[in-house]
């Protein structure tokens, strides 16, 4: 970290998802989860982005926002993040079935009023895993964004990241606002103080209704992945050799 200069005002975008280890059902007749009776949390790259900008906070001095989007229980993730530091949330509320886009443009929208230094998004969301948000934000709020940091300095208005690439690693500048997607390793997330869980608790935080945006992408339909089938043996030692041979051209094709 470095010395103390400039305080900066931080945003971490966060939002809500399935626990990594609940089963997960398709809602009956529905292309959506069935999320009843599944504990929801923080996307766990979001800890990531929250952890990095409160060190930031620490070195430069400033204060750290967070924001969601999402139905009324999404407010739950702020807490959690007011819970690890975070001095202040607002809360997008708006209905749970958006697409990258449209959440990226009343994140923008909301971030713009906001103002801020550096906001900071997790590499991506556990449920759907598409890396599109951040990006989309910086290219709606015409401001730099490098992706996949796991190494990240802020001084005299500028910024200097590091992430692996196939073979290396890469390291970029750029000016500040800018935007950072977080990616495991770039830190080792703090966990929420009991003192923390109380003031989040209590925390008056901000709702604003979020504006009308177009949907531009639908879920058509979730299928399971189809079953395994059972273990097949095909003998002992170098005699299965050939049987086995058989299988990977006749069968799996893969040769």
């Amino acid at each position: 970290m470095q010395e103390k200069e400039v305080e900066v005002k931080l945003v971490v975008a966060v939002k809500q998802v399935p626990d990594t280890e609940a089963s997960i059902r398709i809602a009956p007749g529905e292309a959506k989860i069935d999320l009843s009776g599944v504990n929801m949390i923080l996307n766990p790259y979001d800890e990531y982005a929250i952890e990095e900008a409160l060190r930031l906070r620490d070195a430069h001095g400033g204060e750290v926002w967070a924001v969601t989007v999402g139905p009324d229980a999404a407010v739950d993730v702020l807490r959690t993040a007011i819970a690890m530091g975070v001095n202040d949330a607002v809360h997008i509320k708006a209905a749970d079935v958006l697409d990258p886009l449209a959440t990226a443009m009343l994140l923008a929208d909301q971030v713009k009023q906001m103002g801020f230094d550096l906001l900071l998004f997790g590499k991506m969301a556990i449920d759907d895993a598409q890396m599109m948000v951040g990006p989309m934000v910086a290219e709606l709020l015409s401001v730099p964004v490098v992706t996949r940091v796991s190494k990240l300095e802020v001084t005299d208005g500028r910024l200097k990241a590091e992430r692996d690439v196939e073979g290396g690693r890469e390291t970029l500048e750029a000016p500040l606002p800018a935007v950072v997607t977080a990616e495991k390793g770039l830190n080792e997330p703090r966990y929420p103080s009991l003192k923390g869980k109380m003031m989040a608790k209590k925390k008056v935080i901000e709702t604003v209704e979020a504006g009308e945006v177009e949907v531009r992408e639908k879920i058509v339909g979730l299928n399971y992945p189809p079953s395994r089938s059972g273990t097949k043996i095909l003998g002992e030692g170098v005699d299965a050799v050939p049987e086995l041979v058989r299988i990977i051209r006749d069968e799996l094709k893969l040769v």
